[in-house]
């Protein structure tokens, strides 16, 4: 899951981003409302986590050009605006969710991850392909019913896999969903974490590299799989 964090106040926008990270879910920061208009027009991300008062257009116009746009990714406003008229608006402008500040940096996971689910509707919690079974929400992987232990980046990789449900991925899709708009597009570290990543979850390897093109998860043939 990759997710636009809109707040002006660095500590708290750093703090919420560094945790989330933690929780496999990359973000980005935006400390106004042109910077989040900016980074919308050229990433793709499934959440965006609004603050209503920020320099330039504000946090309520930053929700109403989102749902303009039809794109139907979810808004959760937080905001330190509490009366229940600032939640009435906030619902009215399109907002899916609603957290003041303070806040517990767990609730703001656990909201984040159940607008996800919301999102990806289409899509059951639980997925499973070529005897993988991976709970998102739980994070947990199981390969032929035998737990995998994963590292949180090794998990965001295979969930991005695991969600193109045999359809190619690219490197650079990768890094766009499981890292962070701070990643250096000449990395090779997706490479890394794939290669690893086969390995943590044994053989026969499901995780192909289609040279040129990127990865994608196969049924297991036991033989012939690239392990670029």
């Amino acid at each position: 899951m990759r997710v636009l964090i809109v707040e002006d106040e660095p500590v708290m926008a750093e703090a919420i981003r560094d945790g989330l990270r933690l929780e496999a879910i990359a973000a980005d920061i935006a400390g106004d409302g042109d910077t989040a208009l900016e980074l919308l027009s050229i990433n793709e991300y499934d959440i965006a986590v609004l603050d209503r008062d920020i320099p330039g257009p504000s946090g309520d116009e930053i929700a109403r050009q989102i749902v303009a746009s039809g794109s139907g990714m979810p808004i959760l406003m937080l905001t330190a605006a509490d009366r229940l008229d600032d939640k009435a608006s906030g619902f009215e402008l399109g907002a899916d969710d609603y957290l003041t500040k303070p806040f517990d940096l767990r609730e703001l996971v656990l909201r984040l991850r159940a607008l996800d689910r919301r999102r990806a509707h289409n899509r059951p919690p639980v997925r499973e392909i070529a005897g993988l079974r991976l709970d998102p929400f739980r994070r947990e992987v199981y390969r032929d019913g035998k737990y995998v232990a994963l590292t949180r980046k090794q998990f965001a990789v295979l969930e991005v896999l695991v969600a193109a449900e045999g359809g190619i991925v690219s490197a650079e899709e990768l890094l766009a969903k499981a890292w962070d708009e701070n990643a250096d597009p000449f990395t090779n570290a997706a490479r890394i974490t794939v290669s690893v990543l086969r390995k943590r979850l044994g053989e026969p390897w499901i995780i192909a590299t289609v040279p040129g093109a990127g990865y994608r998860i196969e049924e297991p043939s036991g033989t012939g799989q690239s392990r670029g």
